[in-house]
């Protein structure tokens, strides 16, 4: 699984609208919006590259930084690129934006 980038606490009620980690889409609704299948999002959590959180019911559950990356993959999955391969394109091209955020946040400290 990717790193959770965001290192702060646990926001409010109030703050879950902006919180781009909060599960706030069902395996369906999510399926729904990328335009793909729930099978799909399995197998997005079988190789590892997105652990959707569980409802107290069992129900998966996705945040919009899930779906951001599962999107990638799709992209890449529908340009002939083998599922394996997509989700380690993904991870390595988000640990990348990760160290350019931190590489820039260093910079300014200086």
């Amino acid at each position: 699984m990717i790193p959770d980038p965001r290192g702060t606490p646990a926001p409010g009620a109030g703050d879950k609208f902006d919180d781009e980690h909060y599960p706030a889409y069902t395996m369906g609704r999510a399926a729904e919006m990328l335009g793909t299948t729930p099978g799909f999002l399995r197998s997005l959590d079988e190789a590892k590259l997105i652990e959707p959180q569980r409802s107290a019911g069992g129900h998966r559950r996705y945040s919009r930084y899930q779906l951001r990356l599962a999107a990638r993959v799709r992209e890449l999955v529908d340009q002939g690129t083998g599922l394996d391969a997509a989700c380690r394109i993904v991870t390595l091209e988000d640990q990348l934006h990760e160290a350019q955020r931190l590489n820039a946040a260093l910079r300014q400290q200086d």
